[in-house]
């Protein structure tokens, strides 16, 4: 039997074989660096891809579609301008990560996989 979406991704993070996609915040977060998963992930051949797509927005959708949302990264600004110009240099490099939470997705919790359905 194939794999649906949620289990696809949890084989994925739990490879070692991508580095495009991680768990973040001690296993509750997917985070994907965006531009890395585009050329890792969706670029490859038709024999071994992964996800029956070649667009990230479809794997937003299906994120989405499973009851993932994304969660924002708020970051603290420093008061003096070299400071400040480092920081937005940093969270630029960081917009092009993108992390998705859901309560049923948790890597200290895999029973938890059978729960996380598609709406």
């Amino acid at each position: 039997l194939p794999l649906c979406f949620p289990q696809k991704l949890w084989k994925m993070l739990e490879s070692d074989q991508f580095r495009s996609i991680w768990w973040s915040e001690g296993g509750k977060c997917v985070a994907i660096n965006k531009d890395l998963f585009k050329v890792e992930v969706l670029g490859r051949g038709v024999r071994q891809r992964v996800f029956n797509t070649r667009h990230i927005k479809s794997v937003i959708r299906q994120l989405n579609l499973y009851g993932f949302t994304k969660v924002q990264r708020d970051f603290q600004r420093s008061a003096s301008l070299p400071e400040f110009l480092a920081e937005e240099a940093a969270v630029s490099a960081h917009s092009q990560i993108l992390y998705y939470y859901n309560p049923s997705f948790n890597r200290a919790h895999p029973w938890l996989l059978g729960t996380c359905k598609r709406r």
